[in-house]
């Protein structure tokens, strides 16, 4: 990744527990850091051309995106702890703490990336100014199943490969509104994959309760039937966040507004 929207995109890495992870670091600005969804990675996500980065640079924000431990460029150890939402949440702060953040930042994150985002911000509320969660994984009362799928996949790669794992997946219905969206193999290394899979299966987001002490002005950006990230789950952040504002698409088209969105909301002055 050499550039977004024209704009010179920087790398950098660091370690952290056992793992160097890459950063990409582009724009000047008021800090946004993006952490990405399970088994894709940033240059995976730019090849998919499902989120449109560049309205943030071109509005005057930068835009630090990382690879999540074990994915893409970041290194991992096949233990099922460290793909806990918790565990990838310490990566979030330690990499603030390397880019030597002293103010407060937006915080975002995908999926896997909104847990993360979310467990970082009820950890340490003070380091964050806004939250943007895109879709919201299944959570609360819609883990359990999810859960068990994942516990039952890291068996299946165990057993007979990552291909009889990504044959199974294929077998499964897409939600219509990414049905165009390019599919790439998953970016963790085979002998990782099952560690993330089960620390996946360990993970919740945070109860609604603790949701609910958050005082950050959140957008939550949401698209509709997808079991894997359910309606259910951003209508119950946008209820229980404080400051909340919540945005469901319906079509492709739609997803692709979203940088301008989130651009919007984040040059917004604040309330």
């Amino acid at each position: 990744m050499r550039a977004v929207g024209g704009h010179t995109v920087r790398e950098g890495r660091f370690w952290h527990r056992r793992a160097e992870l890459v950063y990409y670091d582009a724009g000047e600005g008021p800090l946004a850091l993006y952490a990405h969804g399970g088994y894709v990675s940033q240059a995976t996500e730019d090849r998919m051309g499902l989120f449109d980065w560049a309205p943030l640079l071109d509005a005057g924000q930068r835009l630090v995106r990382y690879d999540a431990r074990a994915h893409g460029r970041s290194t991992g150890d096949p233990v099922d702890t460290d793909y806990s939402y918790a565990a990838l949440a310490d990566d979030l702060l330690a990499l603030l703490d390397h880019l030597g953040a002293t103010e407060p930042v937006t915080v975002m994150g995908a999926s896997m990336g909104c847990g993360t985002a979310l467990h970082a911000a009820i950890r340490a509320p003070d380091r964050f100014s806004r939250l943007v969660l895109l879709i919201p994984p299944t959570a609360w009362s819609t883990r359990q199943a999810h859960a068990q799928a994942n516990r039952e996949s890291a068996d299946l790669i165990e057993r007979e490969g990552v291909d009889a794992w990504l044959a199974a997946k294929a077998q499964q219905p897409r939600p219509a509104v990414v049905a165009d969206v390019p599919e790439f193999p998953p970016t963790p290394a085979e002998r990782v994959l099952p560690s993330i899979l089960h620390g996946l299966a360990l993970s919740d987001l945070p109860s609604p309760t603790a949701i609910a002490a958050l005082n950050q002005p959140a957008l939550i950006l949401a698209w509709a039937d997808d079991p894997g990230h359910p309606l259910s789950t951003a209508e119950t952040l946008a209820h229980w966040l404080p400051h909340a504002e919540l945005h469901v698409s319906q079509t492709g088209a739609d997803i692709r507004t979203w940088g301008e969105r989130i651009a919007e909301f984040l040059t917004r002055p604040q309330p």
